[in-house]
């Protein structure tokens, strides 16, 4: 039994079985979720349609709710602000007329690897309907945020399948909802399209947004580039939540050697999906057209110094304060690496002169440090 054990094609095996009771316990969860959803979606149509009928009013959501948690006292989920909830979810995605109609079967009766219609400008009803069964993929907590905060059902869709996707925790959710990703995907201004093959450019270009939301920095109005680069990794994890999935650190202030002269990237990163690395340079100043030289330069530096025949090609992403878009297009049709540029938006700073009397890092330390060597003498007299 012991040689069995150690033989490589027993490790390959157990393997084999592992992954496959993994990929059943999967599909099992997504199919009791996809059941789950079904019955809130049949009971919130069911009390709809009553409602509609008779001028019993939110009454009857609370004599149902207390006669099925005395019927079915082991489930969850029949209380009366659920049942509520199931309602308001009911009620948002079925005020297209195509869905009303609609058995339930007939919604949810895609995989949860189903291709959905993409969500740019207005969705027939066939695409609403098709799209629309992607809801039932998606834990309820995550539905419950997503109708409760989205206005419309393009937006709330867009989110839907950016769970999806993504994989989104709820708390992703909600804060990629808060701040308004759906307006500000793919609206950075890039190359990609001239400078990348076709799958990598358009997922690049996806992967980008405009405005980059900084909202979760102390910064002064009239802050430089280190005071932004150094608030950004004091809140790294914050930061790369707001890059996006795929993104993992490399380094700051990277140093590379160029015959014989030193540079440093101000941020570098490895994206695992593009399977590349990306160049991030900051600027706290309007967009000028050397800024996509001098990126163009770090790209193809990162291209020949850093990156392997098995990464695809480096993109450069610029984050400036603002920019005129025509000015940036220009620029970038002159450079030959990929690049895209968006701005960064911080909504709450602090007044400059304020900075002035917070003490620093150092001077707090220096200051501590200061107050333990005066209690030291203190004791030894």
């Amino acid at each position: 039994m012991t040689g069995i054990i150690k033989n490589a094609e027993y490790k390959t095996l157990l393997k084999q079985i592992k992954q496959r009771i993994q990929g059943a316990q999967l599909k099992a969860a997504v199919k009791v979720n996809v059941e789950l959803l079904t019955l809130y979606w049949d009971l919130a149509r069911m009390i709809v349609k009553r409602q509609q009928q008779s001028s019993w009013g939110d009454g009857l959501i609370t004599l149902i709710s207390n006669d099925l948690k005395k019927e079915f006292p082991n489930m969850k989920g029949f209380s009366k602000r659920n049942l509520e909830l199931m309602r308001q979810w009911f009620v948002f995605w079925s005020s297209h007329e195509s869905i009303a109609q609609q058995p339930v079967s007939q919604l949810n009766g895609q995989t949860e690897s189903a291709t959905f219609p993409q969500l740019a400008g207005d969705l027939s009803d066939n695409d609403v309907s098709s799209a629309i069964s992607a809801i039932f993929h998606i834990p309820w907590g995550h539905n419950i945020v997503i109708v409760s905060k989205c206005r419309t059902q393009e937006e709330a869709l867009f989110y839907v399948r950016q769970t999806l996707e993504h994989n989104w925790s709820r708390a992703v959710l909600v804060h990629q909802i808060e701040s308004g990703l759906v307006h500000r995907k793919n609206k950075a201004v890039t190359n990609f399209k001239t400078r990348l093959p076709a799958p990598q450019s358009d997922l690049a270009h996806q992967t980008l947004k405009d405005p980059y939301c900084f909202d979760f920095l102390n910064l002064t109005r009239k802050h430089d580039e280190k005071e932004l680069e150094d608030a950004l990794m004091d809140h790294l994890t914050r930061f790369l939540l707001e890059l996006g999935t795929g993104f993992a650190f490399v380094g700051r202030q990277y140093r590379l050697e160029i015959g014989g002269d030193e540079f440093f990237i101000d941020l570098l990163f490895y994206h695992a999906r593009l399977h590349c690395y990306v160049v991030v340079e900051l600027k706290t100043v309007k967009f000028k057209p050397e800024f996509a030289g001098k990126l163009n330069f770090y790209v193809t530096a990162v291209d020949r110094e850093i990156r392997s025949k098995q990464d695809n090609p480096t993109i450069g992403i610029l984050i400036c304060k603002s920019k005129n878009d025509t000015v940036v297009e220009y620029a970038l049709s002159t450079v030959d690496s990929p690049i895209g540029v968006s701005e960064y938006t911080i909504t709450r700073t602090l007044p400059d002169e304020l900075k002035s009397s917070l003490p620093t890092i150092e001077e707090i330390e220096a200051e501590l440090d200061a107050g333990d060597l005066q209690e030291r003498l203190e004791e030894r007299e």
